[in-house]
């Protein structure tokens, strides 16, 4: 609970360690009730005040009391007035705050924070995910991620965001040495950035926000559902993209894939193979849709022909392709068979997970590109993005960082089936990075809605796991229950960021109109964002349905296709 208008009672300390400053205290309550009698007495004032004291909030403190986690408070480093006509600023004028929450020990790095407070301020607050392993400050103040025409706060979000406690880049796993900072990035930082921004929000406006929201994707979307299973009463509505739930599952996973590619002897998949591969999906799977658009949409068609694909692009009696032919050797074909197949794991991580779900490999992924399989036989060390693969290059640094904490440990020797003294570590990491509790009773119960969207097309982060999660909800809470608080949309031709279908769509009001209005999303509208195919639009449709063309019209119009189910 925190401070409002209506009363300024501050819950008890989260521990004996917080210790509430006197004087920063006293500051805090005297804006608070400043800024409460200006909002109930006249708003425009309220606004008024908000922009002309902006800068007096630059050195206040917010007290570890009205943190929900233990910290030793916060400190505002800065806080300005953007004004409208600012150069590069398309977001109205705003106060903007930035800061920092202090850690319990002093060798973690604190986590730091921007908020953004709008002269024109709607009611509402969002807190913006990060990617990756995060490292740097989410700023509030940049359009979503599927929303690239205007931003949330420009629409009158109170916005805010954080670094997830390490400085850093979203591909450095270093700040692992800590246990602090891997609780803050794996839960702690959403739960201590959202508790400051209220109290800041208080205090520029005077009241609460009507609705609190969270958006994210990819690490943001783990987060998101994080937030839904740890904070379930902080939030009215959750967007999760691309959720990496399973965290140490796909961690895990591209360890498995760089086994399979570099571990074993002629393993490594080519850009020629991969690209080949590609290719035969689109030959035998495009018009699975009733439209030659270089989408498969229908993916559980086109499951169905893999023994072809693969048949298609093997080498005769499966022996290695010569160097002017991009055919798969046995070896090569059993690496992509591993990224098919996902993981079995003979032990349980955390919430009972012993999976991850593997790749639509032959469905229309693309693993050529900048977060694909790499583009060389050569292992580096350590491993790195474009030359040994994305999945591999992460999953390397876990174990580096996170599980063994040997920087000198060579992954390519890790037994994921028998991971002996680190089996306790990988269940620990499980629970303390990851979002695989499918108990929402809470979020359920207070009305709280969700909004998940993911692509079929995805080479970072397998779709698979996203629709098993999906799954496992429908079984705890029946159909109709998840319905009524969550709506998931998976989309054909997109990959993690890219692809040949990247969707723009309005998430933010689909959910807002939810909450507020009580209008559940239904079918809803994409349109493409990729550059070949910039301005065509796809029906988003909500899983497990996917869009067919009806077979006239223009097939780059969304009102010529039309949602079906997969076909047994």
């Amino acid at each position: 609970m925190h401070a409002t208008c209506a009363s300024t009672v501050y819950p008890a300390p989260v521990s004996e360690l917080q210790v509430t400053p006197i004087a920063a205290f006293s500051r805090l309550v005297f804006v608070l009730l400043f800024a409460c009698a200006l909002a109930a007495s006249q708003p425009a004032r309220a606004a008024s005040y908000l922009t002309k004291h902006c800068a007096d909030l630059e050195g206040k403190t917010v007290p570890p009391s009205i943190i929900g986690l233990p910290t030793r408070g916060a400190v505002i480093g800065s806080a300005s007035v953007v004004k409208a006509a600012a150069p590069g600023n398309r977001n109205g004028e705003y106060c903007r705050i930035v800061g920092a929450i202090k850690p319990i020990e002093d060798s973690t790095p604190d986590i730091r924070f921007e908020v953004n407070l709008p002269t024109r301020w709607n009611g509402r607050a969002l807190q913006m995910g990060g990617g990756g392993y995060s490292g740097v400050v989410v700023s509030g103040t940049e359009p979503m991620s599927f929303a690239p025409d205007s931003t949330p706060l420009a629409r009158g979000y109170a916005t805010f965001g954080s670094d997830s406690g390490h400085v850093g880049n979203a591909g450095r796993a270093d700040f692992a040495a800590n246990d602090e900072a891997i609780l803050n990035f794996g839960f702690g930082h959403l739960k201590k950035t959202h508790d400051v921004a209220l109290a800041l929000i208080q205090m520029g406006y005077g009241r609460d926000p009507e609705k609190t929201y969270f958006a994210g994707g990819s690490t943001g979307g783990r987060e998101g559902f994080t937030v839904i299973e740890r904070y379930p009463r902080d939030y009215d509505g959750v967007i999760a993209n691309a959720p990496a739930i399973n965290f140490a599952g796909v961690r895990l996973m591209g360890v498995a894939v760089g086994q399979a590619s570099y571990g074993k002897p002629g393993g490594y998949v080519g850009l020629a193979q991969q690209r080949r591969v590609f290719d035969t999906v689109l030959h035998e799977c495009d018009m699975l849709d009733n439209a030659a658009d270089g989408i498969v949409s229908n993916v559980e068609a086109c499951r169905k022909l893999e023994p072809q694909i693969i048949a298609a692009v093997r080498c005769a009696n499966g022996q290695r392709p010569s160097l002017r032919d991009s055919c798969l050797s046995d070896a090569q074909i059993a690496t992509l068979d591993t990224l098919r197949d996902g993981l079995n794991l003979p032990y349980m991580l955390a919430f009972g997970v012993d999976t991850y779900p593997g790749y639509n490999v032959y469905q229309g992924v693309d693993f050529s590109g900048v977060l694909g399989l790499g583009d060389s036989p050569t292992l580096v060390f350590p491993p790195a993005f474009s030359v040994n693969g994305y999945l591999f290059a992460q999953g390397d640094a876990y174990v580096k960082h996170f599980v063994t904490r040997d920087l000198s440990y060579n992954s390519i020797g890790f037994d994921i089936a028998n991971p002996g003294r680190y089996g306790r570590r990988l269940m620990a990491l499980s629970a303390a990075v990851g979002a695989m509790n499918s108990d929402l009773s809470q979020f359920i119960a207070r009305g709280g809605k969700l909004i998940a969207m993911h692509g079929l097309a995805d080479e970072v982060i397998s779709p698979n796991q996203t629709i098993a999660f999906y799954r496992r909800l429908i079984a705890r809470y029946g159909q109709d229950g998840v319905d009524s608080f969550m709506r998931l949309y998976m989309v054909p031709g997109f990959q993690h960021g890219n692809g040949v279908f990247i969707p723009s769509w309005d998430e933010l009001g689909a959910l807002d109109r939810w909450v507020t209005d009580g209008i559940a999303p239904e079918t809803l509208v994409g349109t493409d964002i990729a550059s070949a195919t910039n301005g065509r639009s796809r029906p988003m449709c909500r899983y497990p349905a996917y869009p067919r063309y009806v077979g006239k019209g223009n097939v780059n119009n969304a009102a010529n296709f039309r949602c079906v189910y997969p076909g047994p």
